[in-house]
């Protein structure tokens, strides 16, 4: 059975984000929430965690998984990026922003595309998930907790507890935080930016 956390919105109690990161340390598969939408996480090495997360959400191996950083110092580390991008992306983060971008070889093969070699990195804006990184002091894999059989992500904790309860070790709840998935620029090609998927984060400046 998944252990359930309700924590503060705005001021997560640090014991129990503790408690959250040691189980992702002792390679557990967590659901948390974000700035856009509730995801499911586990460390970059964790293996069957990644496994489990293709199988709750049904993916393939073109999946792009999400590197959820804490700040530009950690994905930094995980993605290479030139200077006309790394402006765009500083403009828009912390947010509602995945991008695309060439892996450094500090990111698993697993976890790229096959063909593109490629990774999406996030910096969110959420208390919860900022607590939980900084706790942590690494990225999370991530990928947005949509069940293959919803239109929407799930949004309430106990609900996450409830349907997926044998299939992750943790649920992080802080309370209500949207549906709308992040929005996805792909900065792959070092040229223009594409817009992969219009979400939470306004694509005004990447058209």
């Amino acid at each position: 059975m998944a252990k359930y956390f309700d924590v503060h919105p705005e001021n997560p109690q640090r014991r129990a984000i503790g408690k959250v990161v040691d189980i992702v340390r002792a390679d557990g598969l967590i659901a948390y929430p974000t700035d856009s939408c509730f995801a499911l996480g586990c460390q970059l090495g964790n293996k069957d965690g990644i496994d489990r997360i293709r199988s709750i959400r049904r993916l393939d191996n073109r999946h792009h998984f999400t590197l959820v950083c804490q700040n530009f110092a950690q994905l930094g580390q995980l993605v290479h990026i030139n200077n006309v991008v790394f402006r765009a992306i500083k403009a828009s983060t912390p947010g509602s922003y995945t991008f695309i971008l060439p892996a450094t070889k500090e990111v698993p093969r697993r976890l790229l595309h096959p063909k593109k070699k490629t990774v999406g990195v996030r910096i969110p804006d959420h208390a919860t998930a900022q607590a939980l990184l900084s706790e942590l002091g690494e990225p999370l894999v991530s990928s947005s907790l949509l069940l293959p059989d919803q239109d929407e992500p799930l949004t309430q904790g106990w609900e996450i507890k409830e349907r997926l309860d044998h299939d992750v070790d943790a649920v992080l709840d802080s309370g209500d935080c949207g549906t709308e998935p992040t929005t996805v620029i792909d900065f792959s090609d070092d040229e223009e930016p594409e817009i992969i998927r219009r979400g939470a984060g306004d694509t005004t400046r990447f058209e």
